[in-house]
């Protein structure tokens, strides 16, 4: 198969049926009061490895031959397309490799081994593991299988906008994730065929916007940090876009802060952990609520593995920028009682000091003197000037300090 049509992603629905989770879709009453839209969520972070992954790697399984399926399949990922296809290869008797760059995350590594598969560090990058990875293959006569470049694979994701339709054709725009493009590219194919007046728009990082690039014409970014690390691929792949070249109205890129918003708010307002690249497609309507005003909205929440240190990180610094954690800096006189003293100002505001620490060597501060550095929980910003105003009252030097101030 060298194309992909809606044929061939109506035949991987019947092939998956039963195998995989059909994960719910919702209309999310509170996040579309939020944005003005009608936003229904497509819960893909609910499949049994934690994302859309699955539908791909089994389709592809499911189509190799008796002798394939002997030897066994080899795949060059770190992420969600390993855990994927090491779950459903242990499940169809298909022996897995999976080959990662060294210092990949060993909860990552652990993960993939704990669904079966043999896992093999090679590289010190993705590049240099997947080169690894098509030779190894080559030597050993094993079945590659791309992540995204792969038209078996595609044509499995694409089932992911069959479901959706299903559920609410009455959709104005579908917003989905892009990394390598295998999922948009499935998705467009089934969207189109069904809907050809639905939009399509995908959702990028602007620390890799490969899609963007490849539809420029320009050589793809170098890259950076980014928390939707599931997307973080330089390069789209060949196939998924020539899929989606036809099919797209838009790319939409979105900032590191406003994703990480958008993970904290489904985990508040939806109860549902999502990875950073699973958050994007909110990430993007929450920075362009104008765009999608009125309309109704379909996203797809395409995994929900992330990190337990990641996501707590992005809590706290979600608290901080609301005003809901702040550090308050109180010159006071170095003698007994002090502390006593500012505590009691700021549990009478109902203020929650979570950590305090005293400076009185750095910084310049006076012999006799320190500087009280307090951690507080607040209700918000209208909480903090209230705390503010109580210290200002007892003729206290104070500062609020910022997120990244010493």
């Amino acid at each position: 198969m060298s194309t992909v049509d809606i044929a061939d992603i109506r035949a991987a629905a019947a092939r998956l049926k039963g195998a995989i989770e059909r994960t719910p879709a919702a209309l999310s009453r509170s996040l579309s009061a939020l944005v003005g839209c009608d936003l229904v969520v497509k819960f893909e972070n609910l499949q049994f490895t934690g994302s859309f992954k699955e539908r791909g790697a089994l389709n592809r399984l499911l189509g190799l031959t008796p002798e394939e399926r002997a030897r066994g399949v080899l795949a060059a990922s770190a992420g969600n397309h390993a855990q994927a296809l090491a779950y459903h290869g242990r499940r169809l008797g298909v022996p897995v490799t999976i080959v990662m760059p060294r210092g990949s995350p060993f909860q990552k590594i652990q993960r993939t081994e704990a669904h079966g598969a043999s896992v093999r560090l090679e590289g010190a990058t993705f590049a240099e593991a997947a080169a690894f990875a098509a030779s190894h293959a080559a030597e050993r006569g094993l079945v590659m299988v791309h992540p995204y470049d792969d038209a078996t694979v595609i044509a499995g994701q694409g089932t992911v906008a069959l479901e959706l339709l299903e559920d609410f054709p009455d959709l104005d725009m579908l917003v989905v994730p892009v990394g390598g493009g295998g999922l948009i590219s499935g998705m467009a194919v089934a969207a189109k065929a069904i809907r050809p007046d639905l939009a399509v728009l995908a959702a990028q990082t602007q620390a890799y916007p490969s899609l963007a690039a490849a539809l420029e014409g320009r050589a793809p970014p170098d890259g950076g940090s980014t928390i939707a690390e599931g997307i973080a691929v330089k390069q789209v792949g060949a196939l998924p876009l020539a899929l989606i070249r036809p099919r797209l109205d838009g790319v939409l890129l979105v900032d590191e802060t406003t994703i990480e918003r958008a993970v904290v708010l489904l985990a508040e307002v939806e109860k549902t952990v999502v990875e950073g690249a699973g958050a994007v497609g909110l990430a993007v309507v929450l920075s362009d609520p104008e765009r999608f005003r009125g309309r109704k909205v379909g996203l797809v929440l395409s995994g929900g593995n992330i990190d337990t240190r990641l996501l707590a990180s992005i809590f706290m610094r979600d608290l901080v920028r609301q005003d809901r954690m702040v550090r308050l800096r109180v010159e006071v006189q170095d003698q007994p009682g002090a502390l006593s003293r500012i505590a009691g100002i700021i549990g009478a505001q109902g203020g929650n000091i979570v950590e305090v620490q005293h400076q009185r060597w750095f910084g310049g501060v006076p012999a006799k003197s320190a500087d009280l550095d307090l951690l507080v929980e607040t209700m918000g910003t209208d909480h903090v000037d209230r705390i503010r105003t109580a210290l200002a009252a007892e003729r206290l030097r104070y500062r609020v300090l910022s997120y990244d101030e010493d």
